[in-house]
């Protein structure tokens, strides 16, 4: 999984560099960088490999587990099979039978050291003693607890995976938002130049008029008033314009100062068609489209494995009622070893049995701890429900945003051919000398107007229709 994150950020770096030719960025290529550098998909990615790492560690259970334990122990005093006065008449025993039995005097010295032998038999010397053993421990019932605890880090392996998408589409999403937004302060841009050109002209125009006596010097001082206002708004869309490249930057892990061109721009010959295109989710039923949220949205499947997840929880609280039985083996060595009476040699045994383990009274404590994963299993049902319910409104309320963005858009197409048709009359009329300067200022105003909410509107037409694609779990995360 690692090698497939960096080798994902190589190539969104490599793509980078082949398409941001002179600061033009295409908008997959900042889709790749904010995928790469995007910490929250980072740490996403980390909780998949600690989930995946967590289910194969569940898996081990279901196998035998082998330990080896030493120790070593040293005690000041060492532990004695015989008294002292034992080991006196043991290693006197030849001398005191002499003294019963005269005719044993002869064998009295054999005698004392037969005794002293066996004194020296019995001496354990337990002052240094060290202990081995290997043990093998095979579960073979444990109630069901292992088999779902198995369960349960799948289903989180799973819905990691999950919530690593939705994080995916997320980030995708904001790109789209910030790079959008970036495309529709350009075209502005364009906009205040053009309405810049027409009130510098109309300016220009004026001042001849003045000096002909055909306007008087307020005329001219109300067009330059005009001309400072289209100044202060071409200031205001460069700074606006500014501030947006900063924030894909940041959102796409780039330099603060890296310059960004749109590839993308807006215009009248394509933009009615790509609008229509991104209304098209308008034209299926709501129903349709919560069909496909319920199938595609990462948070209800998330929330259906956290189910199964709180139903195993359920089995594991259950399991604390049932016996529990396990197979144990092992070796077992020691010195001093006392197979052969004492012996300083590791001297060691097998072993091999079962233990059975049966709850019998706890005073209800196994009973609770089921009722209480009972309710917590309910409780996330509730909220699955909820959050479902939530996306359901979601789901409308972005299908009827769209529909009213589509609406407003096909109105700004109107008012922008009526702005430009009034814009050309009031030209035309001025030169003509039957239209007022005032009504020629109008008409500058309302196409400028008309063309920024046109711009507009075609950006909230793509925007509306992305938050309905992330609303029905439709975002195409294939970069």
């Amino acid at each position: 999984m690692k090698k497939k994150v960096l080798i994902l950020g190589l190539m969104s770096l490599v793509f980078a560099d082949v398409h941001a030719v002179g600061n033009y960025w295409p908008l997959d290529s900042l889709r790749a960088r904010a995928v790469s550098n995007n910490k929250s998909l980072l740490m996403e990615e980390q909780n998949k490999v600690a989930a995946h790492y967590t289910h194969k560690s569940a898996k081990t259970n279901f196998l035998p587990k082998v330990s080896a334990t030493g120790a070593y122990m040293y005690t000041s005093r060492e532990l004695s099979l015989l008294s002292d006065d034992q080991k006196h008449k043991l290693s006197n025993i030849g001398t005191g039978l002499s003294a019963l039995v005269p005719d044993l005097a002869p064998m009295s010295a054999h005698l004392n050291s037969a005794g002293q032998g066996l004194v020296d038999a019995l001496h354990t010397d337990t002052r240094n003693a060290g202990v081995v053993a290997v043990t093998l421990t095979q579960p073979l019932y444990m109630g069901g607890k292992i088999r779902a605890y198995n369960k349960i880090t799948e289903y989180a392996e799973q819905a990691s995976g999950t919530m690593y998408d939705k994080t995916l589409q997320d980030i995708i999403v904001e790109v789209d938002d910030a790079y959008w937004n970036l495309v529709a302060l350009h075209s502005k841009k364009k906009l205040a130049e053009g309405y810049k050109t027409l009130v510098d002209k109309l300016e220009s125009d004026v001042e001849q008029l003045v000096k002909e006596g055909m306007a008087t010097k307020s005329d001219l001082l109300s067009v330059k008033v005009k001309v400072n206002e289209a100044g202060v708004a071409l200031i205001q869309v460069n700074n606006g314009i500014e501030l947006s490249r900063m924030n894909l930057c940041r959102i796409c892990g780039l330099d603060m100062d890296e310059p960004i061109e749109v590839e993308d721009n807006i215009d009248n010959n394509t933009q009615t068609a790509e609008a229509i295109g991104n209304g098209e989710l308008v034209n299926q039923a709501a129903d349709n489209l919560m069909q496909q949220a319920e199938s595609n949205r990462k948070e209800l499947q998330a929330l259906y494995l956290k189910n199964k997840i709180y139903d195993e929880k359920i089995k594991l609280a259950r399991a604390e009622y049932l016996p529990k039985l396990v197979l144990m083996g092992g070796y077992l060595a020691s010195n001093p070893s006392v197979f052969n009476s004492f012996e300083h040699r590791f001297k060691g045994m097998w072993n091999v049995g079962v233990t059975l383990n049966v709850p019998i009274l706890t005073w209800g404590d196994r009973s609770y701890k089921v009722k209480a994963a009972k309710a917590e299993a309910c409780m996330h049902r509730y909220e699955t429900e909820e959050v479902r319910e939530k996306i359901e409104l979601q789901v409308n309320q972005c299908r009827q945003k769209l529909q009213e963005s589509l609406e407003r858009y096909q109105t700004t197409v109107r008012s922008v051919d009526e702005a430009e048709e009034n814009l050309r009359y009031a030209n035309h009329g001025m030169k003509e000398g039957v239209v007022t300067l005032s009504n020629v200022m109008e008409a500058q105003t309302a196409w400028l107007k008309a063309k920024s909410e046109w711009v507009n509107a075609q950006v909230d037409v793509r925007l509306a229709n992305l938050y309905l694609r992330k609303a029905i779990g439709a975002i195409d995360t294939h970069l």
